[in-house]
């Protein structure tokens, strides 16, 4: 019997969910893209519903990946895809107008799940936007009282999106084994 485990990827629209879930996917991802009418945004699809991959782990595991919309106005989505998830990517855009802001925003937005799963933070666009830094991140995060990895990560490779994966699943494994000793 194979394991299969659900995880979820979330952060602004062109943070990168639906090309780091294609990067790694081993089936044809399915989209719920859209024109984007938002004219702040240069990106010419938007994802309205939910973007969804999957990937095989060397033990057999199986990881169905979740793609969260990332405008607000479609946060409703967040909490019905977040169910059952058993671990949280993030990313951010570090070349957006306040990146700080929109980890805050996925950091509240998510908080039952974070407090629930492993979770993992990637940063994109590090190299031509080195500011915020990953140490302003953490310092966000721990304002919240989440402690997890950050990263600087890039979306397209995927090498970095299974970076992130493993990162969770390592958390994952070590929330297991501290559990099994109480």
């Amino acid at each position: 019997m194979t394991t299969e485990h659900k995880i979820l990827f979330t952060g602004t629209m062109g943070a990168g969910k639906t090309t780091a879930i294609a990067a790694i996917s081993e089936v044809d991802p399915m989209r719920t893209e859209v024109r984007n009418n938002d004219k702040a945004v240069a990106k010419a699809t938007t994802t309205v519903g939910m973007d969804y991959g999957e990937v095989k782990l060397d033990n057999g595991a199986r990881l169905r990946l979740y793609g969260t919309p990332g405008q607000k106005r479609f946060d409703f989505m967040w909490s019905i895809l977040a169910q059952g998830a058993l671990g949280l990517v993030v990313l951010i855009d570090n070349s957006k107008p306040d990146p700080l802001d929109d980890l805050d925003t996925y950091l509240t937005g998510f908080s039952d799940l974070i407090a629930n799963t492993a979770c993992v933070i990637g940063v994109g666009r590090m190299k031509t936007h080195p500011h915020p830094t990953l140490d302003d991140h953490a310092a966000r995060m721990q304002r919240h009282g989440v402690v997890c990895p950050v990263i600087a990560a890039d979306a397209i490779d995927p090498n970095d999106v299974m970076k992130l994966l493993n990162l969770l699943l390592v958390q994952l494994e070590s929330r297991a084994e501290n559990e099994e000793k109480t």
